[in-house]
């Protein structure tokens, strides 16, 4: 695969090692570090000028420090005169955080959007964005992947007894995306919030 440049982050180099292998890949050469003050610091190992990178990070873990070494690599890789960044972010940092739910909250996932345009990523390869709208929040191309065929081929591989079994959902939406897929028998539960419970209960 000519052209391609794949580097991971520090948050999940596992998962970034078994993408590598599974494309027959090497992953490049990045050194991250931090200063005594805890900025952190990103330094490339190897010439990306003209080439095609992707960067694996997550946003799981130390969100806030996962964040800004993405942003950072980005940023790095852009000024060295790559082709393209592409950014591989299984896990959105902030993704819960997509509307203004109440008086002066802040739309972060907006915010986070913003920072990896301004960084310098030409695109976004993402997996089950807590709300599809977040896509809009970029001008750039974004990909948001679907876990749930690789989730139920899982179950029907290694489950003997998967026709047997009830899928559980947390709430209608999650039912909705899931029922959408497969007819398999499904669950849902109702979430109750402590103060609505005990409210419950007074009457």
């Amino acid at each position: 695969m000519p052209n391609i440049v794949l580097f991971s982050g520090s948050s999940h180099q596992d998962l970034s090692q078994r993408v590598a292998d599974r494309l027959g890949l090497e992953l490049g050469k990045v050194v991250t570090k931090k200063f005594s003050n805890q900025e952190t610091s990103v330094e490339i190992g190897e010439s990306v000028r003209g080439e095609d990178v992707y960067i694996i990070q997550s946003g799981c873990g130390e969100i806030n420090d996962n964040l800004m070494e993405l942003l950072i690599m980005i940023n790095a890789c852009k000024i060295a005169s790559s082709s393209r960044v592409t950014a591989v972010i299984p896990c959105f940092p902030y993704a819960r955080q997509d509307k203004k739910d109440k008086s002066r909250a802040p739309i972060s996932a907006k915010l986070v959007a913003n920072m990896l345009s301004v960084a310098g990523a030409d695109h976004i390869i993402t997996m089950d964005l807590h709300a599809s709208q977040i896509q809009g929040f970029f001008d750039i191309p974004v990909d948001n992947l679907y876990a749930e065929p690789a989730v139920l081929q899982w179950i029907r591989e290694n489950i003997t007894e998967w026709r047997n079994c009830i899928i559980v959902s947390p709430d209608a939406g999650g039912a909705k995306r899931y029922h959408a897929r497969d007819p398999m028998q499904i669950s849902v539960f109702t979430r109750c919030f402590p103060a609505f419970c005990i409210s419950l209960c007074l009457q």
